[in-house]
């Protein structure tokens, strides 16, 4: 096993998972590191750091990461003073802890193939040792002393005491990527370690199974620690084997020498750490699924199998005559509807594997808080809220960077600085405030600062000088706000790496809109400013209207409808080089027909909109009528790709099977806007 760990066993599947149980800690830590900079002195906050390196550490021993474990070592050594309150948490202590965290997940980052800075990561490494020697009487880290050196005996306590470890590991310890020399090689770290092999259960030849385990333990282990410190190396191999310590004095049987594996891994992996991996299997994502989830899945399936034999027996019966099949048309109604029933349930179900708690966003956040406000000499607090909402996995890796861009618009230009803020009778800590919730049949997620909100003076006066505006326009407010997201537009005086080039609100309106959701903002001048994002739960299946066109019928989501009016011809305006508009309560609506928009044969003259639909939908922040000859059901419709079997169709956003069989195309409402010309108020309002 070499010193970067499983990749060259070809264990990529195992790779990924550790990945992830990686990343876990990894957020675990900088949480609570966080949290004891803003002042939680709780000691179980200290522990749940302690804990997560600790795991970290264990899990890249058992792997051979030993990279990521010796470092990780020196991490938890000065965590565990920390601990016994041997030394007091500090602001430039937090500091090079995130420090070590961004060098570890750097390293995590590489475990597939890659390189990462291993200059930065030894100075970080040499800086936490450098705290360990302000500890009175510290120990240096057990990672920096040669095994079996006249140094690690003189560091070893004079007296060690001695164990009895019975290891049983299941039948399936192999199966999951676990190897027995691993957890040796853990426990060698703590002390002089002797090994006697059980071979009694081994089974038949013809009934042996190599993948499977069949061997079990006696390990005698003579080390100054406790009980908890021997059971703390097995933790992650605690579900795939039994483990018994009892402390007992036994005479030396085999000794497991670590040197002897740590110099033949040196040996085969030496200068390998900066190589990339080639021909590495890409990863396509995982979830982490409750028991629950799975367990009710199967639940259904098992109905469904249930519901399907009753279909098959009644079709069996009714077809010996026509008395028989007369009898069975109630039951065949019942296993009908319960089969629609356990349909619905299984939809939902399967929905649910989807769903992740928007958390797994969210914790990204606080980190980016707490390094940019430092950068810009601001004091913020981020208030997180409604973290346990769930949202379609898909549709959270899509608002990762939206809300990272919206975040720093807030510490930017929406937190004003510690004197500013004094100055206009405010707390010189300023907060944003990132909550989730569900609103209907969507999620709403807002991004709230209690800043100086937006300028709008300002905002119309750069509008004018870009051309977005006329000097004869009067905008509203909102439309003024809405300015914000134009591409290219941005109020900051001075270009610096935070902001001020005009790219990433118009990011985050177009990546929001991608999956068909919108984004309004709400400011008010010297409070603060409002950012909400409206999303649909998932992409795979959204509620939507079935619309006749000709003889075509299409799909709108129902997310994108703010309302559907009869046509009156009285309403209609034709407007020179603006197309059709429809005067509807003050408001002049840009029409679209759809029978020419889709090119559909027979396209209707004007004169003959009257008493047609006029279906009002929001595209890109504007109204826009669509011309349907008749608005039918309402229905959940699944989504299919059209790039997956045909093509990308510019204006559809996919394809749908209704009941019937017949296949439905569904209306992209954000590419609506394409035929209407830009006069100046669609500029302003786009």
């Amino acid at each position: 096993m070499s010193s970067t760990g499983i990749n060259d066993s070809g264990m990529d599947e195992i790779r990924v998972i550790f990945e992830t149980e990686c990343n876990d800690g990894l957020d675990v830590i900088e949480a609570g590191l966080l949290a004891l900079e803003g002042g939680d002195d709780n000691l179980d906050t200290v522990n749940d750091i302690f804990r997560g390196a600790h795991s970290i550490k264990g899990g890249a021993a058992t792997f051979g990461y030993t990279n990521i474990a010796e470092f990780t070592h020196v991490m938890e050594t000065l965590l565990d003073k920390v601990r016994a309150e041997e030394l007091a948490v500090s602001p430039p202590l937090v500091k090079i802890f995130l420090e070590s965290v961004d060098c570890l997940r750097a390293m995590v980052e590489t475990m597939g193939g890659g390189s990462y800075d291993e200059e930065k990561t030894e100075k970080v490494k040499v800086e936490l040792e450098s705290w360990l020697d302000k500890v009175p009487n510290s120990e240096s880290p057990v990672a920096a002393i040669e095994p079996g050196s006249d140094t690690e005996s003189a560091m070893k306590a004079p007296e060690s005491r001695c164990w009895k470890i019975n290891f049983v590991p299941k039948n399936s310890f192999l199966l999951n990527g676990n190897q027995p020399q691993y957890i040796f090689r853990a426990l060698a770290e703590l002390g002089k370690v002797s090994l006697k092999p059980n071979y009694s259960n081994l089974p038949p030849f013809k009934e042996y199974k190599p993948e499977e385990m069949y061997i079990s333990w006696e390990i005698e282990l003579e080390a100054n620690v406790d009980k908890a410190q021997i059971l703390e190396e097995f933790d992650w191999v605690e579900s795939e084997c039994l483990v018994e310590v009892n402390e007992e004095k036994r005479p030396q049987i085999e000794n497991y020498d670590r040197r002897a594996e740590d110099s033949r891994s040196a040996d085969s992996s030496s200068g390998r750490r900066k190589q990339s991996r080639r021909g590495a299997k890409k990863d396509s994502g995982s979830i982490r699924v409750d028991i629950d989830k799975i367990d009710s899945l199967l639940n259904l399936v098992g109905e469904m199998v249930i519901n399907q034999s009753m279909l098959n027996n009644q079709f069996n019966n009714s077809s010996n005559s026509e008395e028989a099949f007369a009898s069975s048309n109630v039951e065949l109604e019942q296993s009908l509807s319960l089969l629609e029933r356990t349909t619905r349930e299984l939809q939902e179900a399967v929905m649910k594997i989807r769903m992740l708690p928007v958390s797994t966003t969210f914790n990204r956040y606080p980190r980016l808080v707490y390094d940019l406000s430092s950068k810009l000499d601001k004091h913020v607090e981020l208030k997180i809220t409604g973290e346990n909402t769930e949202l379609d996995k898909t549709v959270l890796e899509k608002i990762g960077d939206p809300l990272l861009h919206l975040i720093r618009n807030s510490l930017d230009h929406g937190i004003e600085s510690p004197e500013q803020r004094i100055a206009a009778g405010k707390d010189e800590t300023g907060t944003i405030h990132l909550s989730a919730s569900h609103e209907g049949g969507s999620v709403m997620i807002r991004v709230s600062d209690d800043g100086a909100g937006l300028n709008t003076k300002k905002i119309l006066k750069k509008a004018i000088e870009k051309g977005l505006v006329s000097k004869d326009d009067t905008p509203s407010e909102q439309q003024i706000h809405d300015l914000v997201f134009h591409a290219g537009f941005s109020t900051a005086e001075v270009v610096t790496d935070v902001s001020g080039r005009g790219v990433g609100m118009d990011v985050v309106r177009n990546n929001i809109e991608e999956i068909g959701g919108r984004v309004d903002v709400h400011s008010e001048a010297g409070k603060g400013s409002t950012f909400q994002i409206t999303l649909p739960l998932t992409l795979a299946i959204l509620d939507g209207q079935l619309i006749q066109v000709g003889g075509e019928v299409y799909v709108i989501p129902l997310l994108s409808i703010v309302e559907t009016v009869q046509v009156n011809m009285d309403r209609i305006n034709v407007i020179s080089g603006s197309g059709i508009i429809y005067r509807l309560r003050g408001e002049a609506i840009p029409v679209v027909d759809m029978r020419k928009l889709y090119n559909i044969t027979g396209a209707d003259a004007l004169d003959s909109y009257e008493g047609k639909q006029l279906v009002i939908v929001e595209s890109e922040r504007r109204s826009i009528g669509l011309v349907v000859d008749g608005l039918l059901d309402q229905h959940q419709v699944v989504i299919k790709s059209l790039e997956t079997n045909f093509i990308k169709v510019p204006g559809i956003l996919g394809a749908t099977i209704l009941g019937d069989g017949t296949v439905s195309l569904i209306i992209d409402v954000t590419t609506l806007s394409a035929p209407i010309s830009n006069d100046k108020t669609n500029r302003l309002e786009h």
